[in-house]
Order: structure tokens, then C-alpha cells, then sequence
């Protein structure tokens, strides 16, 4: 952590209210607000940032190309709602019709869609109260992706509010919901059978 950072985190108050961390939290620091407490992240290896820039760059070809949205890759934090943490999820779209959840510091409501690179640390958090926490605030999917163990798991909220476990298709491919007509090799997320990004690209039909 750079000596600049250090001081940032150093001069954090005891408890601060939601209002007062978006205030704290600029697009450098690595941090969630969770019952009233700053949640700082780890930073974590080279295979998760990888993973996570080829992900952001096919989600956000995809969806600028067919105009659905945007995407957005972390650090920019999520305010789930009034009575829910603040989140920093590793990407997230949200749809042009809900652009208006959109604040110069974070994005006020849930997003359609939230994936997370899960790694050790991160994952009875990813899997435990981040799930909860992104079912209750109503992110219709969420993609939880980890490279350690290649294991990829979908899931879409239903009518009753709940996730359901949504699997790819007997071809290894997701087809998402939430990003329209999107769809996703499993092979792909994993390092060894990783296309390059213009490989991927033209399997999308996007060049």
C-alpha cells in the first residue's frame, strides 16, 4: 500500500455514517461501509485483476455495442439502499433506463447485474452476506467466478425474491438475462484456456 493510501485509511474515524463514507471514499480507495464500520480490501493477485479486465472488456464492448447500459469495474462503490451496506463489487452493469441511480461518487440502488472474483479471502464473504445483501437490495444476477477452484456459479433472482441457481448449457455456455443476449464461454474465465481479448471478441460477433 502506497504511503499516501496508509494515511487515508489512518485518519479513518472509529464508525461514520453512509453519507460520510461516500464522502471519505474516493476512486482510489478499496474499502465497504458495513454496519456503520469501514471494510478495507485486500488487494489482491495478478490471475484476479486479469480476469477481471478480460470480463469488464467483453461485458462493456458487448453492451455499448448493442446500447443496454453500462458497465463499470471496481474501485466505484454500490449503496444498496438505505438499510443495506455499501459495496464494491468487481463489475456491475446497470441498464440506459436506470442510468439515473448513477452519482458522480457511487451508484445509489442495486445494478442489474454484479459479478465478483471470488479468492480465498473473499470468499465466505462473496458467498455469504455480500449473496444475502445483493438478493434482499434485488440484483437480478449475480456471477460469482473463481479462478482457484474454476468453479463459475450464476444465479437470478425470482418472483419470490430468491436466487436460483442458473447453470450453463450442456455446451458450456451462460446465457445471461440481465445483459440480453450476452453470452459467456465457461472455458474462457480460466487462465490456461483463455482466448486473446480480440479472439473473444470476434466469437461475440462485436469486431
Amino acid at each position: 500500500m502506497r504511503e499516501e493510501e496508509e494515511k487515508h485509511y489512518e485518519a479513518l474515524p472509529p464508525s461514520m455514517s453512509a453519507e460520510e463514507f461516500l464522502s471519505w471514499c474516493d476512486t482510489t480507495a478499496w474499502a465497504e461501509w458495513v454496519d456503520g464500520q469501514v471494510v478495507t480490501l485486500p488487494r489482491e493477485p495478478w490471475l484476479y485483476h486479469e480476469l477481471r479486465d478480460f470480463l469488464m472488456a467483453l461485458v462493456r464492448i458487448f453492451v455499448e455495442q448493442h446500447e443496454l447500459g453500462i458497465a463499470v469495474s471496481a474501485p466505484f462503490p454500490i449503496w444498496l439502499g438505505q438499510e443495506l451496506s455499501i459495496r464494491m463489487p468487481d463489475l456491475f452493469f446497470l441498464t440506459r433506463e436506470r442510468r439515473e441511480q448513477l452519482r458522480e461518487t457511487h451508484l445509489e440502488g442495486p445494478p442489474d447485474m454484479i459479478v465478483e472474483i471470488v479468492s480465498p479471502e473473499s470468499g465466505p464473504r462473496d458467498r455469504g452476506e455480500k449473496f444475502y445483501e445483493y438478493e434482499e437490495a434485488g440484483v437480478y444476477e449475480y456471477w460469482l467466478i473463481d479462478p482457484t477452484r474454476h468453479q463459475a456459479e450464476f444465479y437470478r433472482l425470482q418472483d419470490n425474491g430468491y436466487y436460483q441457481w442458473v447453470f450453463p448449457d450442456a455446451m458450456g455456455v451462460f446465457r445471461s438475462e440481465a445483459v440480453p443476449d450476452f453470452t459467456l464461454k465457461i472455458e474462457w474465465l480460466w487462465q490456461e484456456s483463455r482466448p486473446t481479448l480480440v479472439t473473444a471478441l470476434r466469437e461475440l460477433k462485436l469486431i
